[in-house]
């Protein structure tokens, strides 16, 4: 029940908001649903309880089957009721509580009724509710109606027709399309709104036509459509044609274009934007082109309506992108904006002008953006963290004013995620400007002595261990790391203990000093301090030498990954003689179990991995594969692959692939799942067609005797391959004998038939070749491994959506282990650099370092540098890359 309404305290704040549903419950509004059964209706109570009902539905609020029913036929009682209000909250609910099929028969003569009504407000809803709710049945019963409904007189019917036709177009897509004629009719409409949604929906009946649509808009760019919102979807639909037809390539014709350019003159202020947008976003869209609409854009920002000017800044902010040159024009308006009222428009007014200044007016930007900094929320700071971040890698001269700029707002009021991308940014900036690396650490080493987040501490100690001995004078942060063993809480204080100890195994001559203050650390309060302190004073000794041994492992990168490192180490803890190997840690990223993955709707089929012991994927692999005879001659298995889906979701069969790969061999293993109850599959393979994989010869095959229903199962192909790196397509034909089922009884026909289904195709690719192994310490390991086997050479990598997406694609390509957080690019950013760990197929290891960088109008270039144990490695990563 609602609560009844009081009087307010006086003491209360008269800004307080209450809601007239606060308190209602399910029950009693069922219970007050009873009033919908009485002789004389009361209208207005009525619709209070319908308005209560439609809000629990909104909420989430469940019905049962039989609450529903009871309400739905409570509530068709209404349609006697001839109050115009009360009618359109009936409309209102029974489209919410969407009726079965043989419960909508109730309301449908009445539907149909108030669809020939003289009351255009009657049939307008009728049509909306009918359609909802309705069949493909009964809409050939009401087709007529709806087509006459489409060029009706009145707006609003009209347009009720034309969205139930969008809608039906999803369920009923072939009486729709009947509606053609009729559609084409409305678009010449006079009513806005009525032109609106005629275009959306003969465009979607066409659209899976590109000729159809290309000729539509072609017809209408001509000048026939007269409603802006019409107009909007025309330049959308003009654009898709442009893009798909490859009419706007930079050498091509552009027979769209003059439109896009003649909507900039609209009197819409919507047409305008979308057109100025429209062709920012044009590929390979030239400067000349762009001009008219940056113009327009720039009018926009001294509007005096806010969302023109947030408009107008964020598309600029995208063109800065790709075009920052063209938008330098707007540079004197965008300023004016930083002081805008409106926190966004000004956010992006100032990343706008950090992407489009140059060097001279950065000093300038500086002092404005700082007294804008303390007035806005801290996710358009980082935004504006991320724009300076990309200002200094454009300038690195300026980076003593940026770092700065930085190392003040650090120390500022912030959150976790702003003061994590402020110091995500310096680290970046130390990496990539050599000369930012003495004031980056020590405005980091500052920030340490106030900052309240655990994890940006352990994080900067960290970083201070692997940067700060190769500075000048690395004396100087041990003052720094040295109070934080005093100062903070154990998590921290063990982090310091870590990086006063790399200090020590790096720099000889501060090797004494850190000994001295190592061994007031074993006094500490907390176990962990106290051993990380034991371990290092035993590891560097009384000497102050370090055993070299023990110095790899300390302070050195590691090669595995560090949950799989936990996880033998915690099976390691049971009682054994045998001293703990490193050599035994699984090298895969992710040590999953071996249930295989499954697409949505589909049963597993995959092997259950082992109940007991933390083995990776591979190891449990390797264990089956090495027990089936036709394969234990294969020797050592290198990588086993994710699985690959081969069927669509909610098939009769279901089966995806796993590829395991050895030095001279590749055996796929087929899981399939039968989701037929009443069937039987026996002698279940799968015929594999290697016509395009040359050099693949099949070796042997492993039936599945039977698959049962819901019972995954496993056949394999085992091929020998060409020695090296080899790659191909393979088809593939699953091939059964059928035997009929009796659910009921579980009998089985002893007569089969042979079936076969077929599969999608499998491929072998680089990355198959290639196990994600990752190191702690990239830099070092980068070192460590020396420029003898190094091979650098750069790519163009044409087209990109995005810098993100031309990072994504090379990862995917060479199937290595990102580092250090290296494959999130960004947002904005003109230049990036990834690194990647692996293992090559012969265990060899290998690190790739890729720098990118955006070389004109969406044109990605990559810098690759490879360095590997085998120089055939290093060329190898290089091949892949130029075939790729």
């Amino acid at each position: 029940m609602a609560q009844p309404l009081v009087k307010k305290d006086d003491d209360r704040d008269d800004e307080a908001e209450y809601s007239p549903f606060l308190g209602i419950e399910k029950g009693a509004v069922l219970q007050e649903a009873r009033v919908f059964h009485d002789p004389q209706l009361d209208p207005r109570r009525c619709s209070q309880v319908i308005t209560k009902l439609l809000y629990l539905l909104n909420q989430g609020e469940s019905f049962t089957k039989v609450e529903a029913t009871e309400v739905f036929f409570a509530v068709t009682k209404l349609f006697q009721s001839k109050e115009i209000g009360l009618r359109r909250m009936v409309y209102l609910i029974i489209k919410e509580l969407s009726p079965s099929a043989d419960e909508v028969i109730i309301v449908t003569s009445s539907l149909m009724k108030d669809m020939n009504s003289k009351s255009d407000m009657y049939r307008a809803n009728a049509i909306r509710v009918l359609c909802r709710i309705t069949d493909g049945t009964l809409l050939t019963q009401i087709e007529r109606y709806l087509k006459q409904a489409i060029v009706d007189k009145n707006p609003v019917v009209a347009s009720a027709a034309l969205v139930s036709g969008i809608h039906l177009l999803q369920t009923n897509p072939d009486i729709v399309r009947r509606w053609s004629n009729e559609v084409q009719e409305a678009v010449q409409s006079r009513a806005a709104l009525v032109q609106f949604h005629a275009l959306a929906l003969l465009h979607q009946i066409r659209q899976n036509d590109r000729l159809a649509v290309s000729k539509l808009v072609t017809s209408l760019t001509k000048g026939t459509v007269r409603s802006p919102l019409a107009q909007c979807l025309l330049i959308r639909y003009t654009c898709q044609v442009m893009r798909e037809t490859g009419l706007n390539a930079p050498t091509g014709d552009r027979p769209f274009y003059d439109y896009l350019e003649g909507c900039l003159r609209h009197k819409a202020e919507m047409v305008i934007f979308e057109a100025a947008r429209a062709i920012t976003e044009l590929s390979g869209v030239t400067n000349r082109e762009l001009t008219p609409a940056i113009t327009v854009l720039q009018l926009f920002l001294s509007s005096s309506k806010p969302v023109l000017r947030f408009a107008a800044v964020r598309t600029l902010n995208k063109v800065a992108m790709t075009h920052p040159m063209a938008v330098t024009n707007c540079n004197i308006d965008m300023e004016s904006l930083i002081s805008d009222q409106n926190r966004s428009i000004a956010t992006l007014a100032i990343t706008t002008l950090l992407k489009t200044g140059n060097e001279s007016s950065v000093d300038r930007l500086m002092k404005q953006i700082t007294n804008f900094m303390s007035d806005i929320a801290d996710e358009f700071k980082i935004v504006v963290v991320d724009a300076i971040r990309s200002l200094c890698l454009k300038f690195p001269l300026k980076y003593r004013s940026l770092m700065n700029f930085l190392s003040n707002i650090l120390r500022e009021e912030g959150g976790f995620e702003y003061k994590k991308a402020i110091v995500d940014s310096i680290v970046i900036l130390i990496r990539d400007i050599p000369d930012a690396k003495e004031s980056g650490l020590f405005h980091l080493c500052e920030f340490i002595e106030d900052c309240e987040f655990t994890y940006l501490s352990t994080q900067i100690l960290h970083f201070l261990g692997n940067e700060g001995p190769k500075t000048s004078d690395p004396s100087k942060y041990i003052r720094y790391i040295y109070n934080r063993v005093i100062l903070e809480n154990a998590t921290v204080r063990s982090s310091a203990v870590s990086t006063l100890a790399k200090f020590g195994a790096v720099v000889e001559s501060l090797k004494p000093r850190i000994f001295i203050l190592l061994r007031r650390c074993l006094f500490d309060s907390d176990d962990e301090v106290r051993d990380r302190a034991t371990l290092y004073l035993n590891t560097l000794g009384d000497d102050g030498s370090v055993a070299q041994t023990n110095k790899d492992f300390l302070f050195g990168s590691l090669d595995v990954p560090l949950v799989n490192l936990e996880i033998s180490l915690k099976t390691y803890a049971s009682p054994s003689e045998e001293p703990f190997d490193i050599d035994s840690v699984p090298k895969e990223v992710k040590s999953q179990a071996l249930a295989e993955k499954k697409a949505p709707g589909k049963k597993p089929t995959g092997l259950g991995a082992p109940s007991s012991g933390p083995k990776s994927a591979v190891d449990a692999y390797e264990k089956i594969l090495s027990s089936i005879p036709e394969f234990s001659s294969f020797g050592k298995l290198f990588k086993s692959s994710a699985p690959v889906e081969l069927t669509e979701a909610e098939t009769e069969y279901a089966v995806n692939v796993v590829k395991h790969i050895y030095d001279g061999h590749v055996v796929f293993q087929y899981n399939c799942t039968n989701t037929i109850p009443e069937q039987l599959l026996e002698n279940v393979t799968v015929i594999v067609d290697a016509s395009e994989a040359e050099g693949f010869s099949e070796v042997a095959v492993k039936p599945l005797r039977s698959l049962p229903y819901d019972s995954p199962g496993q056949t394999f192909v085992a091929f020998e391959k060409p020695e090296g790196l080899a790659f191909g397509k393979f088809s593939n034909m699953l091939k059964f004998i059928v035997k009929e089922v009796d659910p009921s009884t579980g009998d089985v026909e002893e007569d089969g038939v042979e079936d076969e289904y077929q599969l999608e195709d499998v491929e072998l690719v680089a990355a198959d070749y290639i196990l994600k192994v990752g190191v702690s310490n990239f830099r070092n390991a980068w070192e460590g491994m020396g420029p003898e086997c190094e091979r650098v050479d750069e790519y163009g990598l044409g087209v990109r959506e995005s810098l993100a997406e031309a990072v994504s694609a090379v990862i995917n390509i060479l199937g290595m282990q990102p580092c250090e957080g290296t494959e999130v690019v960004p947002s904005n950013s003109r230049s990036h650099t990834c690194l990647l760990s692996g293992v090559f197929m012969g265990n060899v290891k290998v690190l790739v370092r890729l720098s990118f960088g955006i070389d004109g109008p969406k044109q990605v270039a990559m810098k690759l540098a490879v360095r590997s144990e085998d120089e055939t490695v290093s060329d190898a990563i290089h091949e892949i890359i130029a075939s790729g």
